[in-house]
């Protein structure tokens, strides 16, 4: 098949990505306050909001990745994902409290894990397999769309605590507002080259449960998903608790946090900057091995966190999550379409950078907070960043390369 060169919109889609992204940022960054501060809910009945989250989200995943498969680039499971969005300001502003006086707390923290997670767990791999596939019809590289994300998360984090300060509940107004913005780029600019429709999926061969039990069946989308089980998913766990262990290098937590605050704000101007010419260095030198890249790059900064003698060493390590990002976020994209048949494409993404990941996060949280009780920060990095470190050595060796097909069949 000869492809085409003719390129599409693009300057949409960063918007897009803002937008959906900003949603998130301000949600998870200031939602914990607000539960407590607000809402008045203790640590378990706000810890059940986020257990919810996670564990709706092992449902939603598998199915919005098999229908937006089914889908492909009609906008429907989009709008509707969006469309519930809209409605986080009101629901937090008029409807949990009154249900919260009504009911048990623990009632109404199920109600809104469930809502958030439909909303934002299930949703961002809708998201993101939409604007990945525009990316191949319209000809531009999903790495400079998703930078728009990037921006978002830092937007995100400096006006959502004046936001808070002026009146907690506008950080849900804020989401509501980047919700419409999202939903009107969806609806009136991101529009896709139809000639080009054929790079992305087969258009007369619609996927069924079929293809996902075959899907299961092959060895690769399983050493991708324990690759991404392993590295992503205690990339995780290890931010979790982080700022903590970095505020015993201190005399005082204010100094810690100011420093904490200032590393994570140049860490994401590096993010931001390294996602533009990180598609073309993926280009260069292969998806695979930018995951494997990614890995590596992971073990070393958990390790080293670990046996770092002074927090100097930590911030420099601290700084690599910079390139961590922008190195996994346009490798698996990338992968994904060079290795696998893009018709099964957001089912992929969905069940082995999401679903596999939500449960090793599960898993590895749990025990993470019991070891760093026990046997403390360091011993517990060291295991963690031994188990990234074994997990990449066997992707390096069993993942293989893509093979850059536009519908690679041998899922089918």
């Amino acid at each position: 098949m000869e492809n085409s060169t003719k390129k599409g919109m693009f300057w949409s889609f960063p918007v897009s990505h803002f937008s959906y992204f900003f949603i998130w940022a301000i949600v998870s960054g200031y939602l914990t306050l607000w539960l407590e501060q607000v809402a008045n809910l203790n640590g378990s009945e706000a810890g059940i909001v986020f257990s919810m989250m996670a564990a709706m989200s092992l449902a939603f995943q598998p199915l919005f990745g098999f229908f937006s498969d089914r889908l492909v680039m009609k906008k429907t499971l989009v709008f509707i994902i969006l469309g519930v969005g809209v409605l986080i300001g009101p629901y937090f502003e008029w409807l949990f409290m009154p249900l919260l006086a009504a009911t048990n707390p623990f009632v109404i923290a199920v109600i809104t894990g469930i809502y958030l997670s439909f909303v934002l767990n299930g949703g961002v791999s809708v998201i993101e397999q939409y604007i990945q596939r525009a990316s191949i019809t319209n000809n531009f590289e999903f790495g400079h769309s998703r930078i728009g994300g990037s921006i978002a998360g830092a937007v995100a984090s400096f006006l959502g605590g004046r936001l808070f300060l002026i009146n907690p509940n506008l950080i849900f107004w804020a989401a509501t507002v980047t919700a419409i913005v999202a939903l009107i780029m969806f609806a009136f600019f991101d529009k896709i080259n139809t000639e080009n429709i054929d790079e992305v999926t087969d258009v007369t061969d619609r996927i069924s449960m079929a293809d996902v039990r075959h899907l299961l069946k092959l060895k690769n989308f399983w050493i991708l998903g324990i690759f991404y089980m392993g590295a992503s998913a205690l990339y995780d766990v290890f931010d979790q608790q982080f700022v903590i262990f970095f505020q015993t290098f201190f005399p005082s937590v204010s100094h810690a946090t100011t420093v904490y605050s200032n590393v994570v704000t140049i860490q994401m101007i590096i993010e931001i900057i390294l996602m533009i010419p990180m598609p073309y260095i993926i280009n260069k030198i292969g998806a695979r091995n930018g995951l494997i890249i990614y890995g590596f790059i992971t073990a070393i900064r958990i390790i080293g966190t670990a046996l770092a003698p002074n927090w100097i060493f930590i911030v420099v390590l601290r700084l690599l999550a910079g390139f961590e990002m922008p190195l996994v976020l346009v490798s698996i994209m990338k992968y994904i379409n060079g290795a696998f048949d893009n018709n099964l494409y957001a089912t992929i993404y969905a069940l082995a950078a999401n679903f596999m990941k939500q449960i090793s996060v599960f898993i590895f949280s749990a025990l993470a907070g019991n070891f760093y009780d026990s046997i403390g920060f360091q011993h517990t990095y060291l295991i963690m960043g031994s188990i990234v470190l074994v997990i990449t050595i066997i992707a390096a060796f069993f993942l293989e390369k893509e093979h850059n097909g536009i519908n690679n069949m041998q899922t089918r």
